[in-house]
């Protein structure tokens, strides 16, 4: 049982995007439009990241053609939903994010703390994209869109087919559209405040 306070958003945001929202695997036909992609990279990009690190990097695969590329990629399970989704989102790290550091953390030599140190920069990469990740699933549900977050594919080919001489890796993927009810299961069970959390 969630406590019960004053929200600054009301009960239908906080269903939306939180206690109602689902991980969908069945998709409509409806469209996703680039003004959505774009609103819902506008609103992910201001969450906080380390030292505004911000090492997410996403290509939106829309068209059929990367569609099916990134369903070459994907584990048995997950090849339908992402034909079928409008859009499935590869949630990439930079893994050279510190060179625009001067640009988005000029009130130091941040770039210095991470050059060199391959250990730092793998950390902070995956650390940071995942959070951002969050944002965007946040951000999706937010502009009226649901979400199908996934693991389950080879992510040394989707680095290959779509992240070739960059140095951005995949971390995960994320299907974006509007969700159909046919394959949703019952609501599994979240942990109890008392299960998941200590006050010291």
């Amino acid at each position: 049982m969630s406590a019960k306070i004053n929200h600054l958003l009301s009960d239908r945001d906080l269903d939306l995007v939180f206690r109602e929202a689902r991980s969908y695997s069945s998709w409509s036909d409806k469209p996703v439009s680039r003004v959505e992609l774009e609103a819902i990279y506008d609103l992910m990009r201001m969450g906080p990241t380390s030292a505004n690190c911000s090492p997410a990097r996403i290509i939106f695969c829309q068209s059929t053609d990367a569609r099916e590329k990134l369903a070459a990629c994907v584990d048995a399970g997950n090849v339908e939903k992402v034909r079928a989704a409008p859009v499935t989102a590869i949630v990439g790290m930079d893994m050279e994010f510190y060179e625009k550091l001067p640009q988005l953390f000029p009130h130091a030599d941040a770039r210095s703390w991470f050059a060199g140190n391959s250990a730092k920069i793998e950390e902070t990469a995956f650390r940071n994209s995942s959070l951002q990740g969050a944002y965007m699933i946040i951000a999706a549900r937010a502009v009226g869109l649901d979400c199908g977050p996934m693991s389950g594919f080879d992510k040394a080919k989707v680095d290959a087919e779509f992240f070739g001489g960059t140095s951005v890796e995949t971390n995960f993927l994320c299907s974006l559209g509007h969700g159909t009810q046919e394959k949703l299961f019952p609501r599994s069970p979240r942990l109890s405040f008392e299960d998941a959390c200590d006050i010291l």
